[in-house]
């Protein structure tokens, strides 16, 4: 008897075991959850390989800036750009300063610096241009490559007022007007002026996209004259010369598109007589 009783207790304590079993991880997973994902903000494992970072992480912005440009050398058309890199790339980074190119349709390196902290400094020598300009820097870890916002600038340089030829020429009494051949004056900038006595010569360049014309004078004959300076027929500026002498006129010649220069006969025993080296500040 006490054995039957031992018996159905024991089968009454594994019936209860058996009628609750613990849930698995798998019929855990299976019930869902509303519970927030935890981002990821490190490696995935302790084991070898990269970091991960998080998917909504983007890599820092370099910003590169032109903060001037200017002419510094209109004899021999220097350019100069200061450029400003922020954050400051390593020492001594190439930044390659570009020209747009309207023709080709496409940019142009045409000089590069090399960066001191957060600053650059890029020269180049181009002749008279109205362009447009950036600067660059290649991508550095952490940051990206980065290109500077596009400037416009009127680049004006010095040229010899021949340099495009004349447009016409003429005057009275025998008028010559003879430029000195690109072999003897590679500037195109210097020419005779001469008439009879009484008379006078003049000649015209076109000066769109100029705004001064410099003339340096010898009065070569004997006696006096008048050169002067015309926004195509309008009298702009004039000097009276004696025998014998030297001297300037110079003008602000800017929106005059036909520029003439003429010399005149006041008093002379055989007609005037000038000598001139000129100059015209263009942007072409």
């Amino acid at each position: 008897m006490r054995r039957v009783r031992l018996l159905v207790g024991l089968l009454t304590l594994l019936g209860a075991g058996c009628a609750a079993p613990a849930a698995s991880a798998d019929s855990a997973l299976s019930l869902g959850s509303t519970a927030a994902v935890p981002a990821v903000a490190g490696p995935a494992s302790a084991g070898p390989g990269p970091a991960v970072a998080p998917v909504s992480e983007t890599a820092p912005a370099r910003v590169a800036t032109i903060k001037s440009i200017r002419t510094t050398d209109s004899t021999k058309g220097v350019i100069t750009v200061v450029g400003m890199l922020t954050p400051a790339p390593a020492a001594g980074t190439r930044v390659p300063l570009h020209q747009w190119l309207p023709a080709q349709k496409r940019w142009q390196e045409i000089a590069h610096g090399y960066s001191t902290g957060t600053g650059v400094t890029i020269t180049t020598v181009q002749p008279g241009s109205i362009r447009s300009y950036r600067i660059a820097v290649g991508a550095q870890a952490p940051y990206a490559a980065a290109i500077s916002p596009v400037i416009s600038f009127k680049h004006y340089v010095w040229r010899g007022f021949f340099k495009k030829g004349l447009v016409a020429s003429g005057g009275v009494g025998q008028p010559q007007l003879n430029v000195v051949p690109p072999k003897e004056g590679p500037r195109r900038a210097e020419a005779d002026l001469l008439a009879n006595k009484g008379g006078y010569v003049w000649g015209d360049v076109g000066t769109t996209g100029c705004r001064y014309s410099r003339n340096w004078l010898g009065n070569i004959t004997d006696g006096t004259v008048r050169v002067s300076l015309h926004n195509g027929t309008k009298a702009l500026t004039s000097l009276r010369m004696k025998q014998e002498t030297e001297g300037w006129i110079n003008q602000d010649i800017t929106g005059v598109t036909r520029l003439r220069l003429q010399v005149a006969d006041i008093q002379s025993g055989y007609g005037p007589y000038v000598s001139i080296d000129s100059l015209l500040l263009c942007t072409n």
